[in-house]
């Protein structure tokens, strides 16, 4: 296992990242309760989360209320996902079990939600943003890959549940946006 698939995944969301302004902190986005702004803390401040986590073997458990989004977004997240790809490519760090708010998971797995998460947050940071969301077509067909096999229907429906109900999206369509749809959002 190696972090090939989370710097795709980084460079994904690094490339929608640099587009999102200021001007665009205060529009709705797919998440149900985000806007770009608090999207934008949850993209950036999220490497910074897997990457202690997998240090330590838990992720933290105090929120130190940083507003990425306030400050300069774009250094941050380049130096969240270098921090992270570095945790997950330690040594041992694949083997490692990690402690979650929803339970113990090993690096292996651990890599595979960062991964995806940072994915479908570009998404979501695209659409919201108007950019194009046609993201990495085979990082994208991976993912919802690994999302039919994963999410159960147990982890739908409203808030708090993670996901929305799966959304119907054409096969002809973008695999990003097949992504989207499955993970309850609508393309």
């Amino acid at each position: 296992m190696t972090t090939e698939q989370l710097e795709k995944a980084y460079a994904s969301t690094k490339r929608v990242l640099g587009n999102v302004t200021k001007e665009d902190l205060t529009s709705s986005t797919p998440c149900r309760s985000w806007d770009v702004h608090e999207l934008v803390n949850h993209v950036v401040g999220t490497p910074y989360y897997f990457a202690a986590a997998v240090e330590a073997g838990a992720g933290p458990t105090d929120d130190p209320g940083t507003d990425f989004a306030d400050a300069d977004f774009h250094a941050s997240f380049d130096e969240a996902t270098r921090l992270a790809i570095g945790a997950f490519g330690a040594d041992g760090a694949m083997e490692r079990t990690v402690q979650l708010p929803f339970g113990e998971l090993p690096g292996s797995m651990v890599v595979n939600l960062a991964a995806m998460d940072s994915f479908v947050h570009g998404w979501d940071l695209a659409k919201a943003t108007g950019q194009p969301t046609d993201l990495d077509p085979a990082l994208a067909e991976e993912f919802l890959s690994i999302a039919k096999a994963s999410i159960p229907d147990a982890f739908r429906g409203d808030e708090p549940a993670p996901f929305g109900p799966a959304v119907d999206v054409a096969a002809s369509a973008p695999a990003a946006d097949r992504l989207a749809g499955f993970l309850g959002r609508q393309p």
